[in-house]
């Protein structure tokens, strides 16, 4: 026998062409439609923010491993650039730049760096940088800007409210959501391409569901954490809605508004703090939806999925443990 044809090597033994650089930068190639349209509609502002948190994210990163950390430096992966994107695309386009700068250092430091990098993490990094700003500075991070298309005058735009926070507020004062949403300045359509006011990167749905569509393609995701998520709030809406249409939004303006497209799409997929199986993905999906669903329906807030997101993170293990594939020649039970 050919001694060559017999190979020792240690685990994994699946081998294939994808490296952890080349999927950050697919996933930020995804990103780049809801980037264009937040910059189409909130101009300079979005443009701005968006730089801002990806320099001092790579910056950040940077010096903690440089002086700190004193590791192998790996800012050229991709992770931290996602990582500021995505704080970039949670806040309002007006926040003061040294807020974005906080929320940077928040989840480089302590999202991430503070676990010992990529792949150790167990929440997602950029969802603790926006939670932290969220906490420590809620007016500015519920300031929302009026849409102005290509506005690069950058001079300070006037603020609105967002849809969420418009029927929220409504419902609460006893209205009901016929009432609110005949009323309401913007359509579903609006909703859908993203002529609302919301945090840059969350506005537009078609925008994002065409970087879910690519990052699909290119085999970065798999479908079940984002339609498990997206399918649980529009179940558990619907239910509402039936019940009572006057005193709950219906499923499609719980689907466009907020952040549900966005967090299923970008931060729920996250493949460090998500589940390793299928079961556990659904699971995972499922659970961020029920939570976001009753955040937004029973809490004081008229957004959730931020918090949900980061409570079903800290589920992941137990879910990786729940449904763990056998081992190989292992005998089912």
């Amino acid at each position: 026998m050919d001694k060559n044809l017999l190979r020792v090597s240690f685990s994994p033994h699946i081998t294939g062409d994808d490296s952890v650089r080349k999927i950050m930068y697919g996933v930020i190639l995804a990103m780049l439609p809801a980037f264009a349209v937040s910059v189409y509609f909130f101009g300079f502002g979005a443009l701005k923010i968006t730089l801002v948190a990806i320099i001092s994210a790579v910056l950040f990163e940077w010096l903690i491993q440089k002086y700190i950390l004193k590791g192998a430096i790996t800012i050229l992966d991709g992770s931290a650039v996602i990582t500021g994107m995505l704080l970039a695309f949670n806040v309002p386009s007006n926040l003061p730049l040294w807020m974005i700068i906080i929320g940077s250092l928040v989840a480089i430091g302590i999202g991430k760096m503070s676990f010992g990098g990529l792949g150790n993490n167990p929440f997602n990094p950029a969802l603790v940088g926006r939670v932290f700003l969220h906490i420590s500075f809620p007016v500015d991070m519920i300031t929302w800007p009026k849409v102005s298309v290509m506005d690069f005058s950058m001079v300070d735009a006037h603020t609105g409210a967002t849809p969420l926070s418009i029927v929220k507020e409504g419902l609460n004062n006893g209205e009901g959501f016929t009432d609110i949403i005949n009323q309401m300045p913007v359509s579903y359509m609006d909703m859908f391409i993203g002529n609302i006011g919301g945090s840059l990167g969350e506005v537009s749905a078609i925008a994002l569901l065409a970087g879910f569509l690519y990052m699909l393609v290119r085999k970065i995701v798999t479908w079940h954490i984002p339609v498990s998520m997206l399918g649980s709030i529009a179940i558990f809406t619907g239910i509402l809605f039936l019940a009572n249409p006057e005193k709950y939004a219906d499923p499609l303006f719980h689907l466009l508004t907020g952040g549900a497209m966005l967090g299923a799409v970008f931060m729920a997929t996250d493949m460090v703090t998500s589940p390793m199986t299928k079961k556990g993905m659904l699971i995972f999906g499922a659970g961020i939806g029920i939570i976001t669903v009753f955040i937004r329906t029973f809490g004081a807030y008229p957004e959730g999925v931020s918090f949900a997101i980061l409570v079903m993170n800290a589920f992941v293990p137990l879910l990786n443990r729940a449904f763990k594939p056998k081992r190989f020649g292992e005998k089912r039970s």
